[in-house]
């Protein structure tokens, strides 16, 4: 009767001959999963009728030649690089460029891939903060590509995908931010943004470089709310200096009294001077001079 030995059982007389612990069959699964590249399985599996196509490409180019260069060469800007993929496979070596290439026709795909940095709008997004105000929140994000063969194998369209990762980011940061945090921290929510963002692209071959958070708009009855607390908070300050001003000067004026009662005569200097001021003006004010012993006898 025949017998079954699992990968399991096959590693434990290994490990005991070599003295080291026996490998998990899921890590190893794991591992031998990831470490497969596209660029090194260009040339695998072609198949007989593989190589037919491409025996027949070149023989294609051969007899139209010279016109089927117009077909099979490309250039590539300095700014951008090309995935090449042949009978659906991506050509050893990853990227091309800049430069120009030469493709085989109706075999060989050219998928050009921009690696200047991009730039987006995320849409204002309603969000309804930790203390339960409704904001709209909208922002920049700059990102650029920097693995083209991992944009193409990996996701269709990166800067549409990173657009909708950074409105849910978005929304999920702020949902969890005050009011007030997202008016005085908008530096640390552009960064904690660009941290989640970062994270999640990289599988895609995309780096989040910065993002921006351009304005935060409050509902309206929310805006007049916040104004009539701030005016009414200067209107409290206000108050509150002008009676510190009604002190100190009240406080000045018994000063000068006390000066003025010692020597009666300094109130006749200061008459004196009061008419000199007046005097420099070029006014039709009448003044009638009285003594003040006058006064004097008037309290008497």
């Amino acid at each position: 009767m025949a017998t079954s030995t699992t990968y399991k059982d096959e590693s434990r007389p290994f490990a005991s001959n070599t003295g080291t612990r026996p490998m998990n069959p899921t890590s190893i699964q794991m591992t031998n999963v990831s470490s497969e590249d596209p660029r090194q399985s260009a040339n695998d599996g072609v198949g007989a009728c593989g190589w037919i196509l491409v025996i027949l490409s070149y023989f294609l180019v051969a007899i139209t030649f010279p016109f089927s260069l117009c077909v099979c060469i490309k250039v590539v800007q300095e700014y951008e690089r090309a995935v090449i993929l042949r009978l659906g496979r991506i050509l050893p070596g990853g990227a091309k460029g800049p430069g120009l290439f030469f493709i085989l026709p109706c075999i060989d795909t050219i998928i050009k891939v921009d690696l200047r940095t991009a730039t987006f709008n995320v849409p204002p997004q309603e969000v309804l903060t930790r203390d339960s105000v409704t904001v709209s929140v909208d922002a920049v994000v700059y990102s650029r590509v920097y693995n083209p063969v991992i944009s193409v194998t990996n996701v269709k369209d990166t800067q549409y995908a990173t657009q909708l990762l950074a409105q849910t980011t978005l929304r999920n940061i702020l949902g969890t931010k005050s009011l007030q945090e997202i008016l005085c921290d908008r530096e640390i929510i552009a960064q904690s943004m660009q941290g989640h963002l970062d994270e999640g692209t990289e599988p895609w071959g995309v780096k989040v470089e910065r993002v921006e958070i351009k304005d935060v708009r409050l509902p309206q009855s929310m805006q007049r709310s916040m104004a009539a607390e701030a005016e009414a908070s200067r209107e409290a300050r206000a108050k509150v200096i002008a009676a510190e001003g009604e002190q100190k000067a009240s406080r000045q004026l018994k000063e000068a009294a006390d000066v003025i009662a010692e020597s009666p005569i300094a109130l006749q200097l200061r008459y004196l001077q009061t008419l000199t001021h007046i005097s420099a003006e070029k006014n039709s004010t009448i003044i009638f001079p009285i003594p003040v012993e006058l006064l004097n006898l008037v309290k008497r």
